[in-house]
């Protein structure tokens, strides 16, 4: 474990979703010279700037400056800054330790963690595991990318929310995150599981090929320790031919198929070990049967005995913004797949509903095909409201695969026009497909911003019924 007294610390990039902060935090606590540089200017970060004043830190706000990245023993990287940015190898070049605050928890953290990874069901994933933990008489903490940070509660007592020896640690990891981690990471020796839910095509921006971003994601194998598993799919679109150094492979998928980790059409299954029942899931969308096989998998895995999570498992709820069936609008269903900001991730939701529905996605198109979305809509015939950047050029490709589109312009005006094509008793599914970065700061915020409008709408709606 390092020691951070008297050492000098930048933290470059407070994030916002607290990653930043509670590396900031963490540092200030152990006596380390912490700078703070952000891009974004103090009232873009109001919430995190307001944190770093409270603590006394040295702030620089609307720029990086070389100076600052010289003479440190640490610098502290946020996961959305590549790798080889040129002023992170300044920093190394004069002589500054490159970690970030994922690196920081797992060489600290004394709790026994499982680490969760793919382009799709990794939210999803980790919060079912941590369920069927916290169902089976478990202390669990749930972490990584899932928003937050861990950081601040090591070197707690349990009873303030410390992270205690016998705990449970649930870490969603990203590719940004996977692919800045030393070779070889800290804290090999606490992971007992990881898991990859697929690997699809994404974030091709940052990583330049589905290939780089493959290899950033397989990285996550490299943190398992010497009796670890690591749950693989190897059956369908995104899965993994992958093998771990360390510990062993399970590999996950159909019982017919002769996965290890399976399931069929009533039961899921390790090997011939019973983990749970299909008819006992309770989440929305058939996509979710992977995710909580997974799930079962892992915490079978960590010691819970089958029985316990045959017990646990229909109690196990959804998250928000995953499918997520809403209150009717004058007799229309409305399902909140808001989290989607990729064609695949959106059409897994549409091939979950009947066909003939509507769809209202946009926001800014990703370096990524749409094709087979485009086709899957025409095909099954549903109607298409497209907003925000993107939405001419999704309406000209749903018009090109024969789909039934109109650009409703934004996101507001989008929806309004989305539930007056939807008939009473029918369903309107609104699942971007694209990212929030044209006018949203994440995709948590453009889904409010989706429900603010509903509740907007749905009185005039309810007038005219």
């Amino acid at each position: 474990m390092i020691d951070f007294e008297g050492a000098r610390a930048l933290v470059m990039g407070l994030g916002r979703f607290g990653g930043g902060v509670g590396a900031v935090r963490y540092l200030v606590e152990r006596g380390a010279e912490v700078t703070v540089t952000d891009l974004s200017a103090a009232n873009e970060i109001a919430g995190p700037a307001a944190v770093v004043r409270e603590l006394g830190v040295r702030a620089v706000f609307g720029e990086h400056r070389a100076s600052d990245f010289e003479g440190l023993d640490l610098l502290v990287v946020n996961p959305a800054v590549p790798p080889d940015t040129p002023l992170v190898a300044h920093a190394r070049d004069h002589g500054a330790r490159i970690t970030s605050a994922i690196e920081l928890f797992l060489d600290a953290v004394p709790a026994r963690v499982a680490c969760v990874t793919g382009t799709q069901g990794k939210s999803s994933t980790c919060h079912i595991l941590a369920q069927l933990l916290e169902g089976t008489g478990n202390r669990v903490h749930l972490g990584g990318n899932f928003g937050g940070s861990l950081l601040e509660r090591l070197g707690r007592e349990a009873d303030e929310g410390g992270i205690a020896e016998g705990d449970f640690v649930v870490l969603e990891l990203s590719s940004y995150q996977l692919e800045a981690l030393a070779a070889p990471p800290p804290g090999r020796d606490r992971v007992e599981v990881v898991a990859v839910t697929n690997v699809l095509a994404d974030h091709l921006e940052r990583h330049g090929s589905v290939q780089a971003y493959g290899a950033a994601k397989r990285r996550i194998l490299e943190l398992l320790n010497e009796d670890g598993s690591a749950i693989l799919p190897e059956e369908g679109a995104g899965a993994v031919d992958w093998n771990p150094a360390r510990g062993r492979r399970i590999g996950r998928g159909s019982r017919e198929g002769g996965a290890v980790l399976s399931r069929d059409d009533e039961n899921f299954r390790l090997e011939d070990e019973l983990l749970g029942r299909i008819a006992d899931v309770r989440l929305p969308g058939a996509f979710q049967l992977d995710n909580v096989l997974t799930a079962l998998g892992m915490a079978r895995c960590l010691g819970v005995a089958g029985d316990q999570l045959v017990r646990a498992l229909p109690r196990v709820a959804g998250l928000e913004h995953r499918l997520e069936l809403l209150p009717p609008v004058a007799g229309r269903l409305v399902h909140d797949n808001g989290v989607s900001t990729t064609p695949d991730s959106t059409l897994t939701a549409l091939e979950s509903l009947p066909a003939g529905i509507v769809l209202l996605c946009g926001g800014r198109m990703k370096r990524l095909s749409y094709d087979e979305l485009f086709a899957a809509a025409a095909r099954r015939g549903d109607r298409v409201v497209c907003f925000g950047e993107a939405g001419a050029e999704l309406c000209r490709g749903f018009e090109r695969a024969g789909a039934e589109a109109i650009d409703g312009g934004d996101l507001a005006t989008a929806t309004a026009r989305a539930l007056d094509l939807t008939s009473p008793g029918s369903a309107l599914l609104f699942s971007p497909a694209c990212t929030s970065f044209d006018g949203f700061s994440n995709f948590k915020d453009r889904a409010l911003a989706f429900r603010a409008a509903l509740g907007a709408t749905a009185p005039a709606m309810a007038r005219v019924r």
